[in-house]
């Protein structure tokens, strides 16, 4: 994901569950009012790390997916593989899967929830030459939000959520260049937005939550998503309000985002990105678990939850 324009402080409306010492996680294992625990969410992203860089078409990829696949349908009532073969620009056949988690899929009415689950192949923002060959890590980026969603399918597991909840995990989102122009990436939220679950498919909103594990996490509004779909803006910074994060989910500008919501937003579906860009290792090698923390996924779980738990 790559900031295209920046907007400065302007105010407006076993191997399934990695243990870790209570420093690596964070410290904070106890889960929130809502039940999410933010302990278990930063396991669960460890166990991602742990496969390596998720780059597609890696050994490393393959076991992630699969990973995620197991971890949601011991959860969720449904679970869809959207598996195809991208063909990028420089003619490689790249074999994708995107994962779609479904809570209640008899309800009509449905919150779409995003995140990405592959790390990108270079870390071009790396400090040396041999550091920008490396592939990045992607703890914040790509595996705290894959934490989050196994412990938010924990949560819905034992809590029936009050509308029906889609669980999106897209691949390909940061293969290629962000450009301009784009190549080669968003490519799995494109393709669900070309192949929805149904015809008639149409949530109520829905929330792209990205990079969301940061320890010093503050998240400001994305200025394409405050743009096109305000009403959920504040929906979400509201309710975060409510649970006590104002500090966390700031009312200021962080710029216009190159990122999974886009190609879902020109679907016609309303979809916004919670995401905390601000993150001085974002595409280096130096993307690792010392970075994250569970108190930080805990805030962002807390509010994913609150969403579609309370009335």
């Amino acid at each position: 994901m790559l900031v295209v324009v920046l907007v400065y402080l302007f105010a407006a409306c076993g191997r399934d569950a990695k243990e870790g010492s209570a420093a690596q996680r964070g410290g904070n294992d106890a889960a929130t009012a809502t039940g999410f625990n933010g302990g278990a969410a930063y396991n669960y992203a460890k166990a991602q790390v742990d496969f390596g860089p998720r780059v597609p078409g890696t050994p490393a990829a393959k076991q992630a997916g699969d990973w995620i696949i197991r971890q949601m349908r011991a959860r969720a009532d449904t679970v869809i593989v959207q598996s195809f073969t991208y063909t990028t620009t420089d003619g490689k056949k790249l074999a994708l899967r995107n994962i779609l988690a479904r809570f209640r899929p008899d309800l009509k009415e449905r919150v779409l929830y995003i995140t990405h689950w592959d790390s990108r192949p270079i870390s071009e923002s790396g400090a040396t030459e041999a550091e920008r060959k490396m592939p990045v890590p992607g703890a914040n980026d790509g595996a705290s939000g894959v934490g989050m969603f196994v412990a938010l399918g924990d949560v819905l597991k034992k809590t029936r959520p009050n509308v029906g909840v889609d669980l999106l995990f897209t691949d390909g989102e940061d293969y290629g260049q962000f450009g301009p122009p784009e190549v080669d990436v968003l490519i799995g939220s494109k393709y669900f937005a070309a192949h929805l679950p149904s015809p008639d498919y149409k949530p109520l909103y829905g929330v792209l939550w990205d990079m969301i594990g940061d320890k010093d996490l503050r998240i400001p509004y994305e200025m394409n998503s405050f743009q096109q779909a305000p009403e959920v803006v504040s929906r979400v910074w509201q309710t975060a309000a409510d649970l006590g994060y104002g500090n966390v989910f700031v009312q200021e500008s962080g710029g216009q985002i190159t990122d999974d919501h886009i190609p879902l937003l020109n679907a016609g579906l309303r979809v916004i990105d919670v995401i905390d860009l601000t993150y001085p290792p974002h595409h280096t090698p130096h993307d690792t678990m010392d970075k994250i923390s569970a108190k930080a996924l805990a805030t962002v779980g807390d509010v994913a939850t609150a969403l579609v738990t309370r009335q």
